[in-house]
């Protein structure tokens, strides 16, 4: 079974469409003449990383996934991103890793023994890793972005979360 297509597109689309969401703080901070870089530290909770924190992961949870899932060596990035211009970069920086990655790298992936620093002298298969761990990771950082961003005024729907759909006509 080859990975690729379920879900490196969609990592892909999911990154951006963060991008995107940061262009529309930018343009609410810009109407209601704020300093967007305050929404960084935004949060839901008071226990909840910031905003910054969970873009990083995001970025974070996107190359990760890909790169273990492909056997190779994911770029390291340093979370310390003060600015949105400076996440932007960021994310950027994660869709062209990402572009990197070909479906002949993830055949045979969901077999693969993934290891992981949480868990020294464990194992789990590839296909478990993405389906129980690293998707819903991945999705939960980006829900909980978008939902810091909503709860700020923000104007993003479904739609900014979702992207662009392939419909065609039938």
């Amino acid at each position: 079974m080859n990975l690729y297509d379920p879900f490196v597109p969609q990592l892909i689309q999911t990154v951006g469409q963060a991008r995107k969401w940061l262009d529309k703080a930018q343009a609410l901070a810009e109407q209601k003449k704020f300093d967007v870089n305050v929404l960084l530290s935004a949060r839901l909770a008071p226990d909840q990383h910031p905003l910054v924190r969970q873009l990083q992961m995001i970025s974070d949870g996107a190359k990760f996934t890909a790169a273990r899932l492909a056997g190779v060596t994911p770029p390291v990035f340093e979370d310390n991103e003060k600015t949105v211009d400076e996440v932007r970069a960021r994310l950027d920086k994660t869709i062209a890793f990402l572009k990197t990655i070909e479906p002949a790298q993830l055949e045979g992936a969901d077999a693969r023994t993934v290891t992981l620093p949480f868990a020294p002298g464990k194992g789990i298969k590839g296909i478990d890793f993405l389906v129980k761990l690293a998707l819903p990771n991945f999705y939960f950082h980006a829900t909980t972005a978008y939902a810091i961003l909503r709860h700020n005024g923000v104007d993003v729907g479904k739609v900014d979360f979702l992207g662009e759909l392939p419909f065609f006509d039938v």
